[in-house]
């Protein structure tokens, strides 16, 4: 897996990490907010499954979701299903 950006927002980091599916045959990516945490306690995880014409982009930057998430302490991870992954990579290619 690489890091592929990070920034800080609300007093956590905002992530984007992409991962070879080889299933897929193809560079997934999946986003992960983690919220300051300096007492290091366990955190709640939401996963977000974006829809097939979204990518991880989508909900991160339109939804200002991270807000809420450092108020509430949970970890957000974002991510498109594989058959939206697969989809949009066969309509990228037909076009």
């Amino acid at each position: 897996m690489k890091l592929i950006e990070q920034h800080q927002i609300f007093g956590g980091s905002q992530q984007v990490w992409a991962h070879d599916a080889q299933t897929l045959q193809c560079e997934m990516k999946f986003a992960v907010y983690l919220p300051d945490n300096p007492e290091n306690r366990p955190l709640g995880v939401i996963y977000w499954l974006s829809g097939l014409t979204c990518t991880e982009q989508n909900f991160i930057t339109k939804s200002g979701f991270q807000r809420y998430a450092a108020e509430h302490q949970v970890i957000v991870v974002v991510s498109i299903p594989a058959l939206a992954e697969s989809k949009r990579r066969t309509m990228m290619l037909t076009i």
